[in-house]
């Protein structure tokens, strides 16, 4: 081997994510059901995370919607015209066609309820609305308190406001985001962990950057990966006091584990490799197959 090689050997082991092997590909259920604003990226999340998840021991399987498809809804196809009665799913397909360009079948419904949870290893929202029940958010968290791994990218924090256990799971709220897109960046406060590959300190990044509700929002219980750098984000008209704004952040919950990344709004972003490296390195934290730190990173120095 020559020295051109064995140095280029040394750098890519440098960026690499060490894992633990699995036995088996690991099972990861994508949830894209989306009850409130509908991502043009949700079809592009699921294309992408079939691709790359082979290449990285992991089974990707989605659920599209996960509401009653039979239930009988109403709505007006133009403004002003008039009502016309159809079922849920063929509703919501007409809404994902209309953002995404393809189709909501029945063989792409499923409920998050105990049995379901049987089968994955790891549970992945890209959501908004109420893509659960209370019952079945039950079902979630017993399963995560138990072992299982639960994540979440951009939109999982704008989902279940109404359910103050969901918000605790994932670990904050969305309250809003600046016009458009920003160019920030990046602050990774934990270099070590899996989650951060991809990202150096500094790296300029763009997407839309969420600002999150004070509550349940605490770095007295979340441990940050990544943050804006100071000075790189400006969050126009809704400022934390605390000018802190978090981008990815993971937890413990019982024997579970909890990894969340607040990007992921636009298409080009989900087709970038460094963010599937910060993706995939949070999901192998979340399952187990990649060490990391947990401990609650504590308040951001003023």
């Amino acid at each position: 081997m020559n020295r051109r090689c064995f140095l280029a050997m040394l750098l890519l082991s440098a960026f690499a994510i060490p894992t633990i092997a699995a036995d088996k590909p690991k099972r990861v259920l994508l949830v894209t059901h989306s009850g409130g604003f509908i991502h043009d990226s949700i079809g592009v999340a699921e294309q992408t995370l079939k691709e790359i998840g082979p290449k990285h021991d992991l089974d990707v399987s989605c659920f599209r919607f996960t509401g009653d498809p039979d239930a009988k809804v109403k709505y007006k196809p133009k403004k002003d015209g008039p009502e016309v009665e159809t079922t849920a799913l063929e509703k919501y397909s007409q809404d994902y066609r209309a953002r995404t360009g393809t189709t909501v079948e029945l063989t792409h419904c499923g409920r998050i309820n105990a049995e379901t949870l049987k089968n994955v290893d790891c549970v992945l929202f890209f959501t908004t609305g109420n893509p659960m029940t209370k019952d079945e958010l039950k079902d979630l968290s017993a399963w995560v308190k138990a072992g299982g791994a639960f994540s979440g990218t951009h939109c999982a924090t704008d989902t279940m406001y109404g359910e103050p256990a969901y918000g605790d799971l994932i670990g904050a709220y969305f309250r809003s985001h600046p016009p458009g897109f920003q160019k920030l960046k990046m602050n990774v406060e934990d270099t070590k962990h899996p989650a951060a590959a991809g990202f150096e300190q500094g790296t300029p990044y763009e997407d839309e950057i969420y600002i999150f509700k004070d509550a349940p929002y605490s770095r007295d219980r979340l441990h940050i990966i990544i943050s804006a750098e100071k000075g790189t984000f400006d969050p126009a008209k809704v400022v934390r006091e605390d000018g802190d704004y978090a981008i990815s952040w993971c937890r413990e919950e019982g024997k579970g584990k909890v990894f969340y990344t607040s990007l992921g709004h636009k298409k080009d972003v989900w087709k970038d490799e460094r963010f599937q490296k910060h993706l995939v390195g949070g999901l192998k934290w979340a399952m187990g197959l990649a060490p990391g730190d947990a401990t609650p990173t504590g308040k951001i120095a003023k």
